[in-house]
């Protein structure tokens, strides 16, 4: 195999900088590359997408700590450590370990050495495009790694050609917002999206990870460009291609004529067991513990790493949610009073044997078992004794973190993010159906096309879900009287936590017979986007995902600056806003404070 070198780079593109030394650590490897500059070989190839891949773990720790601890669901202990604790109280320094733009552009200049130099032309003896997978792979990644800069820093430097010398280190670059990256992006990666959008490098299993998992499938990622553009754009156009983007990857996942259902994995209180005493949690747990690959998988992106402290790609994020030995059992990173308000408020509905009648869970159940029990499954709380002092402590784990590997993309998180795009393109009582019912095409033809115009039924035709593959968990299914195979089952999200929800009459649509369906409209968009971002709470809480939803939900709303500092400042109760404004440091109704910034050269 060639050699393969490292070439250091001074690596400066901020618009308007005389010098880069105060920037980036010109001593660091920023790209990886073939001696000859040209990726010509399966071994060039592979080194250098491999390359790019190490350079990509230096972003999962801050990928959840950024977007977690800014958020309103989660709390920093006193036993944190500074940075944690100065991102949580929205203070961050130049200093601060998780605020490096360097290590953003270090992907992003190796993805840019690697699409410029990558021969694409190359052929096979059977006529087919040898390294198009890898490229079209880079280009995910670089589109992924550029929204997730743009979006922690509001604003940055763009450059899309590989930077090798100090004279281009050092030369002017403009500077991109949201939309431009949304935009160039977009159309980046459509010509790729038709023949690659399913289609990764196969190179089996890399540290005991299956490749697979590595990579950031397109049609996904455009789904998030569209729906960013969208939320900053209010372009109702780019919400509908959104929604199409996931759709096309759950429709193309699996193949041609395949489908990739939500599954029925949830948390429920025995079948017509009205005791409330033990309610079967270990179905929605696994879904956390699985990181294989198959038609079936919940995970479909990782970011991989080390569980050895000796080695530079390890993970920190693991013992900030759980206590183990090694941080004495003391947590960094707690619920916050939020998530279980928002838990305890939801309506838990158990269904009789029958299937004629329901009953609601009562308030004041132990261990968070009021309401909603995805809290109480992924959260335990317990004691053990502080192996310093010898003293009882009590302890709290999160069980979304089976692992030291960083979980990007899973398979919920594509269906509820089509469910938010759907809503805001107008088509509030589809994208309800995804939260209440689950979706197929019966579903479709009752409960939305008698409401919309020819145009839109167009638009909804391109979703094809026929109910020989996406049969609908009815109650039934529900109690075990009908089975098939889990993964041809479609649930409504919401029902993987708070019950049969088809009929509970707490989660209904607001339908107001007196106006028309165009009048009322606004009134449903409304009530379907407060349900999507609690669901996206309930799901999703302590993944890394949080504020960048709360972000995107706040661009949207009519105060953009009230609206998230309303839902920050409630992390530790609605009751103690004050408490929490007070802590701090930047006022959140001014959307650039949401952003951060590094020595004046990068952010607003």
């Amino acid at each position: 195999m060639k050699k393969i070198s490292i070439f250091i780079s001074a690596l400066c593109i901020i618009s308007g900088f005389s010098s880069c030394s105060d920037f980036f650590n010109q001593e660091s490897d920023h790209v990886i590359y073939a001696e000859n500059h040209k990726l010509d070989s399966d071994a060039d190839t592979i080194y250098g997408l491999t390359g790019i891949l190490k350079k990509l773990q230096a972003l999962g720790d801050r990928t959840i700590i950024l977007g977690e601890v800014r958020g309103d669901l989660c709390n920093v202990t006193n036993t944190a450590n500074s940075d944690l604790r100065d991102i949580a109280h929205f203070n961050v320094s130049a200093e601060n370990k998780y605020n490096s733009p360097r290590d953003y552009y270090a992907v992003i200049n190796n993805c840019n050495f690697f699409i410029e130099n990558v021969d694409t032309a190359l052929k096979n003896n059977r006529n087919e495009y040898i390294f198009m997978r890898e490229y079209a792979a880079v280009k995910a990644i670089r589109a992924w790694t550029y929204l997730q800069l743009v979006i922690n820093y509001g604003k940055v430097p763009f450059v899309d050609k590989p930077i090798l010398t100090k004279e281009q280190s050092e030369a002017n670059y403009p500077q991109y917002g949201i939309t431009e990256i949304c935009e160039y992006f977009i159309n980046d990666l459509i010509p790729l999206a038709e023949r690659y959008g399913r289609e990764f490098p196969r190179y089996g299993s890399i540290g005991g990870n299956n490749s697979q998992l590595f990579y950031f499938p397109i049609n996904i990622v455009l789904g998030d460009l569209y729906l960013w553009h969208g939320s900053v754009t209010k372009n109702k156009d780019s919400f509908k291609q959104s929604a199409l983007r996931y759709y096309k990857y759950i429709s193309e996942r699996n193949g041609n004529n395949s489908f990739y259902n939500t599954g029925i994995d949830r948390a429920y209180w025995p079948k017509g067991d009205a005791t409330w005493v033990r309610p079967n949690t270990r179905e929605y747990q696994e879904v956390f513990n699985s990181e294989n690959y198959n038609e079936n998988s919940e995970l479909i992106t990782l970011i991989p790493s080390s569980s050895l402290k000796t080695e530079g790609d390890y993970s920190e994020v693991y013992g900030f949610f759980q206590s183990i030995y090694d941080n004495n059992y003391h947590t960094s990173i707690v619920p916050s009073k939020r998530i279980e308000e928002i838990s305890e408020a939801q309506q838990y509905c158990l269904l009789s044997v029958n299937g004629l009648s329901v009953t609601y869970a009562p308030t004041g159940l132990t261990n968070h078992q009021s309401g909603d029990l995805r809290l109480s499954s992924i959260w335990e709380e317990d004691e053990a004794f502080d192996p310093i002092s010898g003293n009882r402590i009590e302890t709290s784990s999160i069980m979304k973190y089976t692992s030291r590997n960083i979980h990007i993309y899973r398979r919920q998180m594509v269906f509820l993010r089509m469910a938010e795009a759907l809503n805001q393109a107008g088509y509030p009582r589809m994208a309800f159906q995804i939260l209440s019912n689950g979706l197929n095409n019966n579903v479709i033809k009752e409960q939305v096309y008698p409401y919309v115009n020819e145009s839109d039924s167009i638009f909804i035709s391109q979703f094809d879900l026929s109910p020989t593959r996406y049969y609908i968990y009815g109650w039934e299914e529900w109690m075990g009287q009908v089975t098939r195979s889990a993964r041809e089952y479609s649930q409504g999200m919401h029902s993987r936590g708070s019950g049969y929800t088809p009929m509970n009459e707490y989660y209904q649509l607001p339908i107001d017979t007196l106006k028309t369906e165009a009048e009322q409209l606004p009134d449903l968009q409304a009530y379907v986007e407060d349900k999507i971002l609690t669901e996206e709470a309930l799901e999703f809480a302590f993944e890394g995902i949080r504020f960048y939803d709360l972000m995107r939900f706040a661009l949207r709303a009519p105060n953009p600056g009230q609206f998230m500092a309303d839902k920050v400042y409630a992390r530790r109760g609605e009751a103690n806003k004050e408490a929490v404004r007070g802590e701090i440091k930047a006022d959140l109704t001014i959307p650039e404070n949401w952003y951060l910034k590094w020595n004046g050269k990068i952010g607003f």
